[in-house]
């Protein structure tokens, strides 16, 4: 019990002291909501100080709401051209509505037009590849850094050499 007293009797005189040590610094430094006392300084005759400039006039604020109603007027003006403007067709093979009618007398029949298609072939290799590449960003944004990501990393680095061997012969 006389521990708990003594402990007690310890951490008020601490608390004491560190109320005196605020003090004595908030003297020293004076208040920040308080004006200035100035006990030490005599007093003299004092010219008239000049007076302070007036703070400069700022202009009012707008409101929120004009800002908001400028942005509804751009939106409206904004769609409003999206109407007007002309559209493209989509890239549909229907020629515009605007193109003449073939004529009808023909001296000679136009050749069928050509169609060339060209079809895209990929390595095996570098499938794997992007393959490999998904499932180990898969990994990387699960943050599972684990030893499935380094044996992922490295099938990956093996099949991009293999991808870029097949793509360069």
């Amino acid at each position: 019990m006389a521990t708990d007293r003594d402990e007690q009797q310890r951490q008020q005189r601490e608390l004491e002291e560190i109320r005196r040590s605020f003090a004595e610094m908030g003297a020293r430094m004076g208040s920040l909501f308080e004006p200035v006392e100035l006990d030490e300084e005599p007093e003299r005759p004092s010219r008239p100080r000049p007076a302070a400039p007036a703070p400069p006039v700022a202009a009012p604020a707008r409101p929120r709401w004009i800002w908001a109603g400028a942005l509804a007027l751009l939106f409206l003006a904004g769609t409003a051209f999206g109407w007007i403007l002309p559209k493209d067709n989509g890239g549909s093979d229907t020629p515009p509505a605007t193109q003449a009618p073939p004529t009808t007398v023909q001296a000679k029949p136009s050749p069928p037009s050509t169609v060339i298609k060209t079809v895209k072939s990929v390595p095996e290799e570098c499938v794997d590849t992007a393959e490999l590449a998904d499932e180990v960003i898969a990994r990387l944004n699960r943050n599972q850094r684990d030893n499935a990501l380094a044996l992922d990393l490295r099938d990956y680095s093996v099949a991009s050499q293999a991808c870029r061997r097949e793509a360069s012969s």
